[in-house]
């Protein structure tokens, strides 16, 4: 009988994401993430779970659980960071956003892109057998410099939405200047399923030790972690501030708070992510 144009395997380089089999999964884990829901096309997963996030019941409390994740098929108008848009073809990437009520001081927030960088590297790493780097504060690279995926932290209140953007079939002509996809830094096609579940396995287990210590990266072992994957931390960097001017210098440390420490001529910089449009390898930079 032949395959219905929904089935899974209509297309074996983009097969689809089975949201019941996910969810069965991370179940069986025990996890925290209390419900998996997968649609076919959304303007932004982000901005989705935001509005989500915000609804209350007659009590007061909140609708929707924290350990929520929304995965979009298609989405059509994704955001990054400075209002950017995101766009990937159907099925070609992984376009996911969790729902997160983190109990540690506000400040400590800056962490949680990282955290997530952390967690989808180890993923892309363990079950893709690709390499890649972290570029501060949210691009996942490949080892030639590549954007592979970019993250993005949206705060509500006492909830913070976190989305991912991973290229993982996407086509060279479907790219954007500077970007890649797993496959074809593999040279093989890259089931989609495996690479989500070992993110959010990887993302839950670090999401907990990091809320277990209160935030404190070092405690925690976030800040160890993170600077093993950096291709940004001990590099001569230019980093372009939100009025255009444009600032060089050595980039020493991320601090407390998830900044990035500038070491310029005129000092120490501390950047967070709101504080800057861009942060590049100075050229002839290490």
């Amino acid at each position: 009988m032949p395959e219905s144009p929904t089935s899974r395997w209509s297309d074996l380089d983009r097969p689809t994401l089975d949201a019941a089999a996910l969810q069965a999964v991370l179940r069986r884990d025990g996890s925290f993430w209390t419900g998996v829901q997968v649609v076919a096309e959304i303007g932004s997963t982000n901005a989705a779970l935001v509005e989500q996030a915000a609804a209350t019941g007659p009590d007061g409390e909140p609708l929707t659980p924290e350990g929520t994740v929304l995965v979009a098929e298609h989405q059509d108008a994704g955001r990054g960071r400075l209002d950017r848009r995101w766009a990937s073809p159907p099925r070609a990437g992984i376009t996911v956003s969790v729902l997160l009520r983190p109990d540690v001081p506000a400040a400590r927030r800056g962490w949680l892109p990282l955290l997530t960088g952390v967690a989808l590297a180890e993923a892309v790493a363990e079950v893709a057998d690709v390499r890649p780097s972290l570029k501060w504060p949210n691009d996942l690279l490949a080892l030639d410099g590549a954007k592979l995926a970019g993250i993005l932290a949206e705060a509500h209140g006492g909830a913070v939405v976190v989305g991912v953007g991973l290229n993982v079939s996407t086509r060279a002509d479907e790219l954007p200047e500077g970007g890649t996809s797993l496959a074809l830094v593999a040279g093989r096609t890259i089931d989609r399923g495996p690479v989500l579940l070992g993110l959010l396995r990887s993302f839950e287990r670090r999401y907990r030790d990091w809320v277990a210590c209160l935030g404190d990266p070092v405690r925690s072992g976030l800040a160890a972690d993170y600077l093993a994957w950096s291709s940004t931390v001990g590099t001569t960097v230019t980093v372009t501030l939100p009025d255009g001017s444009v600032v060089d210098g050595v980039a020493e440390a991320v601090d407390w708070d998830g900044r990035l420490v500038v070491r310029t001529p005129d000092g120490l910089l501390e950047l967070a992510s709101g504080d800057v449009r861009h942060v590049r390898r100075a050229a002839g930079g290490g």
